[in-house]
């Protein structure tokens, strides 16, 4: 984990990677669960026998069950010391470039874009680029804004 003691330590980061998490195990249970939650009961996500005769030979996960995880996967990524909050304040572009099959593992791989000063304190833009293992494209690509008050 990359640890920024201070957020002069963030603006020097500029354009660096922050590196990969571990990987996470997508299974039909997080699935339906994202489901319930979401009323999005889509028979490619919930359907297990009907999806093995779809487009994609099995359940997959929903394009924003993925966007989703991204905080749970950065926050083995990265930790900003010495500031009083930090706070999410958006998504850029999201892209889903690929589907995200039952039983794949997803980790997240990022990029700090930019640091900015704004009027309520400091802004990230971290790339995040969700790959799927063993396979070359990857599930999201989402620039996240995060806003950090020192």
């Amino acid at each position: 984990m990359r640890v920024f003691e201070n957020i002069t330590e963030v603006f020097a980061a500029k354009g660096e990677s922050l590196g990969s998490s571990d990987w996470l195990t997508i299974d039909q249970d997080r699935i339906n669960r994202f489901a319930d939650a979401t009323g999005d009961r889509q028979w490619i996500h919930v359907d297990v026998e009907r999806a093995k005769d779809g487009p994609f030979g099995t359940t997959i996960a929903h394009g924003y069950l993925t966007l989703s995880l991204i905080p749970v996967l950065a926050a083995e990524l990265f930790q900003v010391r010495g500031v009083r909050m930090g706070v999410n304040y958006g998504t850029d572009k999201v892209r889903f470039p690929a589907p995200v099959p039952v039983g794949a593992r997803i980790r997240d791989n990022a990029v700090l874009v930019d640091v900015a000063e704004v009027a309520q304190g400091v802004r990230l833009t971290v790339r995040h680029t969700i790959e799927i293992e063993g396979l070359a494209k990857p599930a999201c690509v989402a620039d996240t804004l995060s806003l950090v008050v020192p």
